[in-house]
């Protein structure tokens, strides 16, 4: 075995183990193989192996057992009462996750809690590594934003080895399609995205251009609720309205694909965007082509957020009640934690959208902010 620069190889070897014991390739009560076997398998003096194997029966990774052999260890009562709760979001500096932490620290504090606080980068890759991290930790529960919740998860092994070890885990947001029975709290996403259609053919809009996010459940969600309105007002649904994009383009994707589909003339009247940062991003587009909002194009964001609350064109929008949401995240964690029983504790917590009317739907003299 070549041992990774700087590192000893009992280490290099120990970090090797660990990592198939992380991923499950190695199951927790299963024997390891003996000091010989890994010996010749890595090709290391038999003192390296034994110093190895010390520092993962040190961590309460393995335990060696009398005449028996070394097995993988359960590791289940050294990881409870650390008073340690992981919370992991797809971001943490920006948009609304500020505001959702706040709301989980006051309710996990009030418990005596601390938070460990991680967050992905809406990478599935970036996410299977922290589960590792966290499975290295003592932690009693997890609230977790799924990376990519649209997408089939491919490192569910990580969330079985969580539920072996019996960590409660809590998903927000969104959820994984393969792990739909577990405890979630979220938006009512299909009818916030009803909600702002319905509000724009009230208005008179009929070619209403839908843009929403590809890889997670509340894109899909937003744009069901989206093609209701439609469908219940008559309106064909037309796919070729709908531009969809993906967390690594939602930066350019949008705007663009809206700025072509006008240019091939199509007669669009109102754009649903996934969020307010889309909504203010078609907005700036639809200004440098010399389209007024909301005379020529009405526009629609999601989540009330700051940056939609100060932009110049107060945006129509769906309020997500971030620190309410994190303390019903909170408060469902540490329901699983005390085993409460699940028919006292709902596994699924929907949370109703209220919709935001503003300038960027009305016209142009309209000054007051309303509510519905």
């Amino acid at each position: 075995m070549e041992p990774a620069t700087g590192k000893a190889k009992y280490y290099t070897l120990m970090e090797a183990l660990k990592e198939q014991i992380l991923s499950g390739t190695i199951k927790p009560g299963q024997k390891l193989p003996s000091e010989n076997e890994l010996t010749r398998e890595y090709a290391l003096s038999r003192h390296t192996v034994r110093k190895a194997l010390a520092l993962l029966e040190n961590e309460g990774y393995i335990t060696a057992r009398h005449g028996k052999g070394t097995f993988c260890s359960e590791r289940v009562i050294q990881r409870h009462n650390s008073k340690n709760i992981a919370v992991t979001t797809t971001y943490l500096s920006d948009y609304i996750f500020p505001r959702l932490i706040q709301g989980m620290d006051r309710v996990l504090s009030e418990n005596g809690y601390s938070i460990i606080l991680k967050n992905t980068c809406n990478s599935r890759s970036k996410e299977e590594k922290v589960l590792k991290e966290l499975l290295d930790k003592p932690i009693d529960g997890l609230i977790i934003e799924p990376s990519k919740s649209q997408i089939l998860c491919r490192h569910i092994n990580l969330y079985e080895m969580l539920d072996k070890y019996q960590i409660p885990y809590v998903f927000i947001q969104g959820c994984y399609p393969q792990m739909a029975d577990k405890p979630c709290i979220l938006m009512d996403d299909c009818k916030g995205g009803y909600l702002l259609t319905r509000h724009l053919l009230e208005t008179g809009r009929r070619n209403i251009i839908g843009i929403f996010k590809a890889d997670d459940s509340q894109g899909a969600q937003r744009h069901k609720g989206y093609v209701q309105a439609l469908q219940e007002s008559g309106i064909p649904y037309d796919p070729e309205n709908v531009i969809w994009f993906h967390t690594e383009d939602r930066k350019t994707k949008p705007s663009l694909m809206l700025s072509m589909l006008l240019d091939s003339k199509k007669s669009v009247d109102a754009a649903v965007c996934y969020n307010d940062q889309i909504a203010l991003a078609v907005i700036s587009m639809l200004e440098e082509k010399g389209i007024s909002v909301p005379e020529d194009i009405a526009v629609t964001g999601y989540d009330n957020s700051l940056i939609g609350q100060s932009s110049p064109i107060g945006i129509t929008t769906i309020a997500h009640p971030q620190e309410r949401l994190g303390e019903m995240a909170a408060e469902l964690i540490l329901e699983k934690i005390r085993k409460v029983p699940e028919e006292e504790s709902s596994v699924k917590r929907l949370i109703s959208p209220e919709l935001i009317v503003r300038e960027s739907t009305a016209g142009k003299n309209l000054s007051t902010e309303t509510k519905k």
